[in-house]
């Protein structure tokens, strides 16, 4: 039975849009009454979203909030890294600080742990029916063809293992040893997910509405070269 959620969420230069994330976390209303504890990770943001922040929890008080600062700007995994070390839930989601995913979805994550069937949960922007924002077309064969090489060497038939959507049991994600500090999360990850003996893993279809790089979109082509070498890496060679 789940009786609390937590939501990590690691923000970078996301002064402008936190408090309308926030907002909606606010407003979903998670099945069997199962409690949200919200943890957010400031990774030394340049603007001004300790004050967003701040300010969000000073109105909200009554919110099961927790917020922390890294002291100098070690990455989004990084940020990732403290959020799970700090998860009480007896599941916890990765949820981006823009307003690129939806966290009204978390309902349809929840589904297949709430019915027994899921350990771990991704969400994917390619089986879904949901709104999809049209913009890239390089950018999503990249994702693509990075979830077609993380298949290869993990086994899995995943749609799309960059999404940054991804629900797992607490004490199974606190148990691994996670090293990559920026973009290199989603394939570590899952390469090590993928190896844990009788893993549930399942897909779930969400909606989509991502941003230019004008409106603060980070992850770039070094990026997708760097989860290449990921994929090898905690793939293929089964490096810790």
């Amino acid at each position: 039975m789940i009786k609390k959620l937590s939501i990590i969420i690691p923000a970078y230069n996301e002064g402008k849009t936190i408090h309308l994330l926030l907002e909606k976390i606010k407003t979903v209303q998670l099945p069997n009454n199962i409690e949200k504890e919200i943890i957010i990770i400031n990774d030394c943001s340049k603007d001004d979203t300790k004050g967003a922040v701040q300010n969000f929890i000073h109105i909200n008080y009554q919110l099961n909030i927790q917020y922390f600062e890294h002291e100098n700007n070690k990455g989004k995994g990084s940020a990732i890294h403290t959020g799970i070390k700090k998860a009480t839930g007896e599941y916890l989601i990765i949820q981006d600080a823009d307003l690129e995913y939806d966290p009204h979805e978390y309902v349809d994550l929840l589904k297949p742990v709430i019915n027994g069937f899921a350990d771990v949960v991704y969400g994917s922007r390619f089986m879904s029916n949901n709104p999809h924002r049209i913009l890239f077309f390089w950018h999503t064969i990249g994702n693509k063809l990075l979830t077609f090489c993380s298949n290869m060497v993990t086994n899995l038939n995943l749609t799309d293992m960059e999404t940054c959507y991804k629900l797992f049991k607490t004490d199974i994600i606190q148990k691994i040893e996670l090293n990559e500090k920026r973009f290199g999360f989603e394939p570590e990850v899952t390469a090590k997910i993928s190896r844990i003996p009788k893993i549930r893993i399942y897909e779930v279809g969400i909606s989509y509405y991502g941003r230019t790089y004008d409106e603060g979109k980070k992850i770039g082509l070094k990026d997708g070269f760097k989860a290449i070498f990921c994929i090898l890496k905690y793939g293929f060679l089964k490096m810790n």
